[in-house]
C-alpha cells in the first residue's frame, strides 16, 4: 500500500523542508496578525458605516446604533465559527475549503460557487463607488475613466505581490483612522456647544424603539462585516494559520463592529431628526455639514474613496485565492491553480476577476449590493453548519465543553445568518438562485452527470 504523508504532519523531513525554505510551489508565508487585521479593515472599510447610514437610520427609525449592535452579535458568533474551520483546515478557499471537507465535493463545489458571487462582486462595487464620487467632483471626466484606471491600478498591485498591498493598506487605513478621530472631536465639539441637554440613549432607545424594524436594518448591515472572511482566505501565506487566522478574524470583526458603533452613535447624537431625512443616500452628508461644513465633507470623500480603492485591492487578492483553490483541486480548469512571478500570486485568478470587474461600466449599485448580499449569507450558514458537523458528527467529541464550543456557538451563529438571509429582498433570490443553477450546470459537466468523482481536494500547508 503507497503512504501518504498527513498535511498536519510535522515531523517529516519533507514537511520541515517545507517550512524552513520559501516552497516551489505554495505562497509565500508573510503575514502576521497585524498584517491580517489590516488586510480585513481594509475589506471593510471603516467608513462603509456613513454609505447605509440614511437607509438604516430611516429604516431603524433613528436606531442605527442599536442595528449594528444586533449586527455585531451575529457576526461575532460567525466569526468564532470561522476560526474554527481555520484550525481544522488552514488552507486558501475559505468557505469552499470548509464545505468540501465536511461535506464533499459536490456541496463545496456549490459553495465555494455562490461564495463566488459575494467576492466577485466585491471589487466591482468599490470600482463603482469610486467612479461615483469622483464624476461629482470632476464631472468633466467620465465614470468609464475612472474604474477602468482603479481596475489597472489595483491589478498591477495584487500581481506584484500580497506584501505591496500590505504597505498600501497601512496608509489607506490610517487615514480613514484620522478621519475617524476628526470626526468624534468635531462631534464632541457640536455637541458641547448644545444649549440643551442631550439624549445620550437615544441612539439605542427611546420611545420610537421597536425590535423589528432595528432586526431589519441589521440585516443591511451585515455587508459591513465581510471583512473577517477575506482574512480566512490567507491561511497559506500566514506562518500560523491554526493560531493567526482565528486571532486576526476575531479582531477585525470586533475592531470593525466597534467602530461602526461609535460613529453610528455620534452622527446620531448631532443630528437627531432622523424624520427630517429626506434623501437616505446623502444623509451622512447632512451630518458631516453639520458639524464640519464642507471642508470635512470633501475630507471624508478624498478618504472614502481611498477606502473604497483599499477594499478593492483586498478583494480582489482574497477571490483570486478562491479560484486558486478551486483550481488546483481540478473543480476549476487548474491554470487557476498555478503560481507565477517571484512573489507567488494567482496570476491568471487575478486577471479573470480584472476582467469580470468591467461589468462596473453596465450594472448599477442596487444590483450589484442584492448580488454580494445572497452570497455572503449562504457563506456565512454553511460554515457554521460545518463547525457542527466536523467536531460533534465527524470527529464525534462530546461532553458540555465540547457542545457549547461546536454545538451551541455555531448553532446560534447558524440562526442568527439564516434570519438575515430571509431579510433579503425578491431579486436577491432571483440573482442568487440563478446563479447557483448556473453553477449547478457547471458540476454536471465536470461530472459528467455525476458519473465521475470531483479530483480530490488537493491542501498543502
Amino acid at each position: 500500500m503507497k503512504k501518504t504523508t498527513s498535511a498536519s504532519d510535522t515531523s517529516s523531513p519533507a514537511h520541515q523542508a517545507q517550512n524552513s525554505t520559501p516552497s516551489s510551489r505554495g505562497f509565500r508565508k508573510s503575514l502576521g496578525i497585524p498584517a491580517l487585521v489590516l488586510f480585513g479593515l481594509a475589506y471593510m472599510v471603516p467608513l462603509a458605516v456613513f454609505t447605509t447610514y440614511g437607509l438604516v437610520t430611516r429604516m431603524s427609525m433613528g436606531h442605527l446604533s442599536s442595528a449594528y449592535v444586533f449586527t455585531l452579535a451575529a457576526m461575532l458568533l460567525t466569526a468564532y465559527s470561522y476560526g474554527r474551520m481555520v484550525q481544522a483546515h488552514p488552507y486558501s478557499g475559505s468557505v469552499y475549503s470548509y464545505t468540501r471537507k465536511t461535506f464533499g465535493a459536490a456541496f463545496g463545489f456549490m459553495a465555494g460557487w455562490t461564495l463566488l458571487l459575494d467576492y466577485i462582486f466585491l471589487p466591482l462595487l468599490s470600482y463603482l463607488l469610486i467612479g461615483i464620487y469622483m464624476v461629482d467632483y470632476f464631472p468633466s471626466v467620465p465614470l468609464s475613466v475612472w474604474i477602468l484606471g482603479s481596475i489597472v491600478l489595483v491589478t498591477f498591485l495584487n500581481l506584484i505581490g500580497i506584501e505591496s498591498i500590505t504597505r498600501v493598506n497601512w496608509v489607506l487605513i490610517v487615514a480613514q483612522m484620522v478621519f475617524v478621530v476628526v470626526f468624534i472631536a468635531l462631534s464632541l465639539s457640536h455637541l458641547g456647544q448644545q444649549a440643551e441637554p442631550v439624549a445620550l440613549a437615544q441612539p439605542f432607545y427611546d420611545e420610537h424603539f421597536s425590535l423589528p424594524l432595528v432586526m431589519s436594518g441589521a440585516a443591511v448591515l451585515c455587508l459591513s462585516f465581510l471583512g473577517f472572511d477575506a482574512v480566512s482566505t490567507m491561511a497559506e501565506e500566514t506562518p500560523e494559520p491554526r493560531r493567526q487566522i482565528p486571532a486576526a478574524i476575531m479582531l477585525v470583526t470586533l475592531i470593525g463592529g466597534v467602530l461602526f458603533i461609535v460613529m453610528a452613535y455620534f452622527g446620531q447624537l448631532v443630528f437627531p431628526e432622523w424624520q427630517a431625512l429626506t434623501d437616505a443616500d446623502s444623509a451622512s452628508l447632512d451630518v458631516l455639514r453639520r458639524i464640519g461644513g464642507e471642508w470635512l465633507v470633501t475630507f471624508f470623500t478624498a478618504t472614502y474613496v481611498a477606502g473604497c480603492f483599499a477594499s478593492a485591492m483586498v478583494s480582489q487578492a482574497s477571490v483570486s485565492r478562491v479560484l486558486f483553490a478551486m483550481g488546483r483541486d481540478g473543480a476549476l480548469p487548474r491554470v487557476f491553480g498555478k503560481l507565477v512571478t517571484k512573489k507567488r500570486v494567482p496570476a491568471t485568478a487575478i486577471m479573470v476577476i480584472s476582467a469580470l470587474s468591467l461589468i462596473a461600466l453596465f450594472v448599477t449599485l442596487d444590483t450589484v449590493a442584492n448580488m454580494i448580499s445572497f452570497g455572503a449569507l449562504f457563506a456565512f450558514s454553511a460554515v457554521n453548519l460545518a463547525v457542527i458537523k466536523h467536531y460533534l458528527i465527524d470527529q464525534k467529541l462530546t461532553g458540555k465543553r465540547n457542545y457549547l464550543r461546536y454545538g451551541a456557538l455555531p448553532g446560534l451563529g447558524f440562526l442568527s445568518t439564516i434570519w438575515l438571509w430571509s431579510s433579503l429582498s425578491g431579486l436577491s433570490f432571483m440573482i442568487g438562485f440563478g446563479w447557483m443553477c448556473l453553477g449547478f450546470i457547471c458540476l454536471l459537466s465536470a461530472t459528467r452527470m455525476f458519473q465521475v468523482k470531483l479530483p480530490d481536494l488537493q491542501m498543502a500547508e
